[in-house]
């Protein structure tokens, strides 16, 4: 009573009601938060309003949201402070543990028919990692570290996984920046590729018809993942995480016996990684460790790979044309499939050849370097790895 009547206890409910003020959000917030805030709304509206990759832009978008509420030091809250939930979710991305799950999943639900069915465009697949080793170039140009510069330079490839764990191996503190570049270019695939199509091709090549794909006996089917394996994981050991769940998954899908592994790996958990690969992706852009001028550059040289990229890929095929008997020319539309966003840029192939020939369909064919493109992002991060790590 007597610290009542003081003013004690006005001033005691006063420094509560101060020290509440400093833990809350509107304290703490700098100006970094409320852009990264902008950009995870952005995100959010493009995954949402636009439907560009919803699977990966609502989970990243929710992510930056969570990850830019401000908060005060100590509170164990946040992705990079030790002991907190958010720590030990991010614990997938920081050691490289989702993006291999990833990959058994999308062996799981992947048929390779179309890549099998005409290997050569395998090699457009392969061509198209030129922009890996060009915005490799690019970013030592720069002046990142040569680490630094290969984690930079699989956004060239468009693939998320791919890019957090090679970033995880070669440079974990860029590792946000790179992961958010990548799964941002490969929503906007229908931005940036379809100008350099139309630039690279004369109308008399975008009318080329590809023959159908012959069809893939079963024996075809099984044997793909396990030779698949064998020359890829010889050749290059370093990219065996990846490259053996790809290929695992595969195979549980082609077998025929293990339908109900295939479903889970190709469903439920390949769902549940995306969720968790997104969400902690996203929070880790926290402001205070993601705004900064390395993280700006990499985007600009990550959109600069990308369309290289989709350069070379469209490029090669014109320059194997060269080589091919009227009959069995490619269509060089299907060279921007080569990246690996699967199946984002085969669709981009035959939106733009049914744009110019309303019958034309080069789906099927344009799956065949987009699956390329998956097994050669994961080789050129072993080599990367195997150079640098």
């Amino acid at each position: 009573m007597t610290m009542f009547l003081n003013g004690g206890f006005g001033a005691f409910i006063g420094q509560n009601l101060q020290e509440l003020w400093g833990i809350t959000g509107f304290a703490n917030v700098t100006w970094g938060h409320l852009v990264m805030i902008v950009v995870g709304l952005f995100f959010l509206y493009l995954g949402i309003k636009h439907k560009m990759e919803p699977m990966l832009l609502v989970p990243i978008g929710f992510g930056i949201l969570i990850g830019n509420i401000p908060f005060a030091d100590g509170m164990e809250i946040g992705v990079y402070e030790e002991g907190s939930v958010l720590n030990y979710l991010y614990f997938g991305v920081k050691n490289g543990l989702y993006p291999p799950l990833i990959f058994l999943g999308i062996g799981a639900m992947t048929d390779f028919s179309a890549l099998i069915s005409n290997p050569k465009l395998m090699t457009i697949g392969a061509a198209a990692q030129f922009g890996i080793f060009g915005a490799y170039m690019i970013a030592l140009a720069c002046g990142f570290t040569a680490a630094e510069a290969g984690a930079i330079g699989i956004i060239g490839g468009a693939d998320g996984p791919t890019a957090i764990f090679l970033s995880s191996r070669l440079a974990p503190d860029m590792m946000g920046a790179i992961a958010i570049a990548a799964y941002s270019y490969m929503a906007l695939v229908p931005v940036l590729q379809p100008w350099v199509m139309k630039l690279c091709t004369t109308k008399k090549e975008r009318l080329i018809r590809m023959r159908p794909p012959r069809p893939i006996s079963k024996s075809e089917k099984i044997m793909f993942p396990i030779i698949g394996l064998l020359l890829t994981c010889f050749l290059v050991p370093s990219g065996l995480p990846l490259l053996g769940m790809l290929f695992l998954g595969n195979l549980l899908k082609e077998s025929g016996v293990t339908k109900r592994l295939a479903t889970t790996a190709g469903g439920p958990l390949i769902d549940i990684v995306t969720i968790l690969i997104g969400l902690t992706v996203g929070a880790s852009t926290q402001a205070t460790t993601f705004l900064t001028e390395k993280s700006l550059l990499v985007f600009v040289i990550g959109a600069t790979s990308f369309i290289i990229a989709t350069f070379a890929g469209v490029l090669f095929v014109k320059f194997l044309n060269l080589f091919l008997k009227k009959g069995n020319k490619i269509n060089p539309l299907i060279g921007n499939a080569g990246v690996s966003a699967v199946p984002h840029a085969a669709r981009i192939s035959q939106e733009m050849g049914l744009k110019y020939d309303k019958s034309n369909y080069l789906l099927m064919h344009a799956m065949g370097p987009n699956l390329a493109g998956v097994i050669g992002s994961a080789v050129a991060a072993g080599i990367m790895l195997g150079f640098l790590g």
